[in-house]
């Protein structure tokens, strides 16, 4: 059994990649692909969901005679981030603690 990824931890994953680069949806998926086991249909609505929150915006570029619709985080998205990451840091600390994580102890 794989442990499933919420969607807020999902955004965040999206989110803090988008914090270094822009990204076009395929090479987005691939990038989160590297780290969590997550479908291409699973990510364009979560990335359509973020746009419509106003978490990220979309702009296309020309690439072999079509246009590729990169997404760039907003100031909300930026915002939302730093959330996400503080709540995940005290999340990370209580599952290393009952896990037995030497790390996470005190």
């Amino acid at each position: 059994m794989a442990i499933q990824l919420s969607s807020e931890l999902l955004d965040g994953c999206v989110l803090g990649l988008l914090m270094h680069d822009d990204y076009y949806g395929y090479a987005l998926t691939q990038k989160v692909q590297e780290s969590v086991s997550v479908s291409e249909s699973t990510m364009y609505p979560v990335l359509r969901r973020l746009k419509k929150n106003q978490l990220l915006t979309t702009y296309d570029e020309p690439y072999q005679g079509r246009n590729r619709r990169y997404y760039q985080i907003t100031a909300e998205g930026k915002r939302q981030f730093s959330v996400i990451q503080s709540e995940w840091r005290d999340f990370k600390i209580g599952i290393d603690k009952m896990l037995g994580d030497e790390a996470g102890h005190e």
